[in-house]
């Protein structure tokens, strides 16, 4: 078979390492294709050398533009690459535009499509990502879906395409990274033996002024040492808004520019709790080597199973809500419980249903 593994952005690459070391340790032939989404040609390199993966066959460098621009540069990227590669098969994973654009690509080239991550949602419309994840779950053809619950969406929506359950290949990443990480990391300040990781990058956060009032009073209220690596596109708008100088002056509030994945990886193992908007953040404090709590400031999650599990909380963006929530975690004797995101053998399962599909290959 010709196999195409699609990436855009660094969680697509983390997500997808799994994979890609199941491929190689099977010498199973493929083609890494990166299209650039965030991130330039250089870095992506150095990012992809670090997890001590080959490096892509194929960078279309997209970069960033807005969603309608840079989801039609990465197709027709796509497309002319899919052609040159003679691929019969593409792998995408997760909910961005690199995603939409490889499913895309694929289908109208009537290429077979593999969704890894498949069957989360958010029902929240007003993130691009929704309408990333339905429509390619909507045009694949094997969905890896990472839970039982994301397979039940799935069936109830009447997909085509066969519907398997995994595991989510984050959890594979964790464990197989972390070893890396501790010898690897190279963290620029000493690391706190007490303290609180907060990220916050969406736009439906830090776009709005309302909201960036609130997580300044959040941060306020939360005692200790607070780490926040804060992502550009917060910056700028903490900065647009007048609010950068009353962030910086947060007493005990550490801001550090965005970290790799390694220094983030130890970051998440150490810290009491976190703070997040990220979805696949979520995700990876579940995983037996990480295993923290997580306040999620959004009104809604598309990983109801950390929620369930104990590890997720959705707590909106309030400081009163989100402080009370807080404060009750740090008076609780809070213990977690199972990961319900699988065992670490996603990527291998994964590639063991592609390998005996029936797909004509």
């Amino acid at each position: 078979m010709s196999l195409a593994v699609v990436v855009g952005t660094r969680p697509e690459i983390v997500k997808m390492s799994p994979i890609v070391r199941a491929l190689e340790k099977r010498s199973i032939e493929y083609n890494l294709i990166h299209t650039g989404q965030h991130y330039d040609h250089e870095v992506s390199q150095i990012f992809i050398q670090e997890l001590e993966l080959p490096l892509p066959d194929k960078n279309l460098d997209v970069g960033s533009a807005s969603q309608g621009i840079q989801t039609a540069q990465a197709l027709m990227g796509l497309e002319k690459t899919f052609k040159e590669m003679d691929n019969e098969i593409v792998l995408v994973q997760g909910d961005t535009n690199t995603v939409l654009a490889g499913a895309l690509a694929a289908t109208k080239m009537g290429l077979k499509v593999g969704h890894v991550e498949a069957g989360l949602r958010s029902y929240d419309l007003r993130m691009p990502e929704e309408h990333n994840r339905r429509l390619t779950d909507h045009c694949s053809h094997m969905l890896f879906a990472p839970t039982e619950n994301s397979a039940e969406i799935l069936r109830k929506e009447s997909v085509w395409g066969d519907v398997h359950v995994t595991g989510n290949t984050v959890i594979d990443a964790c464990l197989q990274n972390m070893e890396l990480a501790v010898s690897r990391a190279e963290l620029e300040f000493e690391m706190p033996e007490d303290f609180v990781l907060i990220t916050a990058h969406r736009a439906e956060n830090v776009d709005d002024t309302r909201v960036l009032g609130e997580l300044i009073k959040i941060f306020k209220g939360i005692e200790g040492i607070k780490i926040y690596p804060i992502h550009p596109r917060a910056e700028k708008m903490f900065k647009e808004k007048g609010m950068y100088d009353k962030l910086r002056s947060i007493e005990g509030l550490k801001l550090l520019k965005p970290q790799g994945y390694f220094e983030f990886l130890l970051l998440m193992k150490h810290a009491r709790y976190i703070l997040t908007d990220s979805g696949g953040i979520q995700e990876e404090a579940t995983a037996p080597n990480i295993q923290k709590k997580v306040f999620v400031l959004r009104e809604s999650t598309e990983r109801p199973e950390a929620v369930k599990a104990g590890y997720a909380e959705v707590v909106g963006t309030s400081s009163e809500k989100v402080l009370k929530a807080i404060n009750r975690f740090e008076e609780e004797d809070w213990q977690p419980n199972e990961c319900p995101y699988g065992y670490g053998n996603a990527g291998e399962k994964i590639v063991d249903i592609i390998t005996r599909s029936d797909l004509d290959i």
